[in-house]
Order: C-alpha cells, then structure tokens, then sequence
C-alpha cells in the first residue's frame, strides 16, 4: 500500500496553518522535484537502481549510465551509456544532473574514481552511494544495497537518553488519551465478538518485542476460536476464511489493536516502531533475509513507517519489502516522524488501505 500522500498531505497543511509550520511535512526528507541523475555503473547493480527508480514514478530521471572500468557486466541498456570522453565531472555537468549514484558491483581495484567523484561533490554534485540514495529519496533503506559498514559508520541509529525520554513521555501520553477516547468503541466491540462468536474476547499472542525480548500483545479476537487448530503459525493472507464477519470490521478500522495500548503504557511497546512478529516467523526471516535484526533495536509499535508506506506483508518476500521502511525508521526515528506517522496512520484507518 502506498502512503495516502493526498490525505497526508491535506492533514499536514491543517496542522501547519494551527502551529504556523511546526509541522514538517515527511516528504521534505525525500526529494519532491524532478531531479536528474547519473549512475555510475553499468552491472546488475545499476540496472536495479534503473528499476526502482522508475518503479517509484517521474521524481527521478535517470540522465545516463557511466561505465566503470572494472565491471565485467553490463546489464543496462547499451543506448544509456554515457561514452567516456572526458571526465566524470565534466560529463555530469553536460547532462546537467543534480546527482550521482555510485552502483558498481566491485568496489576494489580502483573501480571508482574517488578524486574525479570528489571533484564533482566540490562542484556541488550530490554523490551517494545506492542505500544512502534510496534512503533519501524513497525513505527505505534498501536491502539489496545494504552492506554491514554503511550501518556501522553511518549517522543515524541514535537511542540517546533523552531521545529515549521523550518518547517513553509521549507514549504514555498518547496512549492514556486514545484509551479514555475509545473506551465506548472497545465495549461494543467485545458486546459483538461475544454476539457472534462467544468468548474468549480478546487475543493473546507471543511477540518478539525489543532486543529480542518476548511479550504477549494483546489484540481483539478477530478470527475463529480454532484459527491454528495444530498450533503450528500461519502466515494471514488476504480474505483469510479464518477472519469472522465482526473480524473483517475491526480490522479494517484497525479496532483490533486497540487493546496493544495497554502494552504501550506497560513499556513493552511504543505508539510508532517496527510491528512485533511472532518468534516463529521472526526466526524464519532472520535465517532468510540479511540485517532483519536490527528492526528489534527499537520498541515495537502499534503502528509503523512500513504500515503507511506498504501494504500488509504475509510472506517471506513481502517481510522483506517491508524490513526496508523498518530501517528507515529505525535509522531515522524522531519525534517529528513518529507524529507524521501517526497523522498517516489516521488516513489510512480512513480509508481502510491495507488491512487484512
């Protein structure tokens, strides 16, 4: 699921115009014009740089690929090369790009001509690399991109003591005010489960919660008593049989996760952060895909950067998809995010976007 960029943006504008733009809106942390690029490459990894981009729409416009040297491949169009008759910088300047994106596929040797590359960032000429370029321009962090030194000795990633603080306030803050707000809406809930179903009302679940801490979340019941009748896990799919008639409402209002505000004011939880998983799965994804740990750095949440920017995930592939906006968020989580996504969050329950 995309973002609902139209309601979002409706949302920010109002807030803006009530606390005279104190209220950023999130895509200034991305590039909102047109903006042309070169990539420097020519092998597997520029060509995925070539389908992302143009999978993400006309933000981006690819002026041209630049050979390297030592790459064996070429697997972007052969009309896209930029012949190299002059310098890197000098070819830059004749497309007139706004930016470089470095994709080889083999780093050493001298496959990138670091002083020519450092010329066209003194000429100011963004150069990055491919993660730190999706990070910016598509707030995610790419996997296939991703290499353990960029999260090492990159910035980001900051759990200081009073960013810590902060939040831990605005969490119980935030969720002592939705509880005394919803209290109606929860007993009509467990009035129609009960109708419908019987008893239990509530769901109680193991999670992985953070540093791999586990906990039980607390959801109300929205599938049948016998859902996992071998209690073996299962991943939800769309239209799941196994989601009863009340089910199918609650969680297209997102009614369901109303009870995980108790786990936020116990401090298992936070208002925004990576959804918690089961251990089952969580060991599953952490065998298949590369830094899927690092989501458990932070608290979960009731709601997250990859709920309003994707839609819901139940497979191996789609976690995957998913885990790329988990570290954006956890590489870049602030107060001023944390609030967007909340404001997004409301356009999505709106719409009912995403839900299963």
């Amino acid at each position: 699921m995309e973002a609902p960029s139209n309601g979002l943006s409706w949302f920010v504008e109002m807030l803006n115009q009530v606390f005279g733009r104190l209220v950023p809106d999130y895509r200034t942390m991305m590039a909102t014009e047109t903006r042309r690029v070169l990539v420097f490459g020519t092998g597997s990894k520029a060509l995925r740089v070539k389908q992302v981009l143009e999978s993400c729409g006309p933000s981006t416009q690819i002026a041209g690929f630049c050979f390297s040297p030592n790459e064996s491949e070429v697997a972007v169009p052969h009309e896209l090369i930029v012949p190299r008759h002059q310098s890197v910088v000098d070819t830059a300047k004749a497309l007139q790009v706004d930016e470089i994106i470095v994709a080889v596929s083999e780093r050493r040797g001298g496959a990138m001509p670091l002083r020519e590359l450092l010329d066209c960032k003194l000429q100011g000429i963004r150069v990055l690399d491919m993660a730190s370029h999706f990070e910016a321009n598509l707030g995610q962090i790419r996997l296939e991109s991703l290499y353990a030194g960029w999260l090492i000795f990159g910035d980001g990633f900051r759990q200081g003591r009073l960013r810590s603080t902060l939040k831990r306030l605005s969490d119980i803050v935030c969720a002592s005010i939705l509880l005394a707000l919803a209290w109606p809406v929860m007993l009509l809930t467990a009035l129609a489960i009960v109708v419908e179903d019987g008893f239990p009302i509530l769901y109680r679940q193991q999670r992985v919660g953070r540093n791999g801490r586990l906990f039980d979340v607390i959801k109300f019941r929205s599938m049948r008593r016998d859902a996992e009748k071998g209690g073996q896990a299962v991943w939800a799919k769309a239209h799941d049989e196994r989601v009863t008639r009340v089910g199918r409402i609650i969680r297209k209002l997102r009614i369901d996760e109303l009870p995980q505000l108790y786990s936020v004011l116990k401090g298992e939880m936070s208002m925004v952060g990576p959804r918690p998983e089961r251990p089952f799965f969580v060991d599953q994804l952490t065998r298949e895909i590369p830094f899927y740990a690092v989501r458990h750095s932070v608290k979960p949440g009731v709601t997250g950067w990859a709920q309003v920017r994707h839609h819901y995930g139940g497979s191996v592939e789609e976690s995957a998809e998913k885990l790329q906006y988990d570290l954006f968020y956890v590489k870049n989580h602030s107060l001023y995010l944390d609030l967007m996504i909340l404001v997004a969050t409301i356009g999505v329950v709106l719409t009912g976007k995403g839900a299963q």
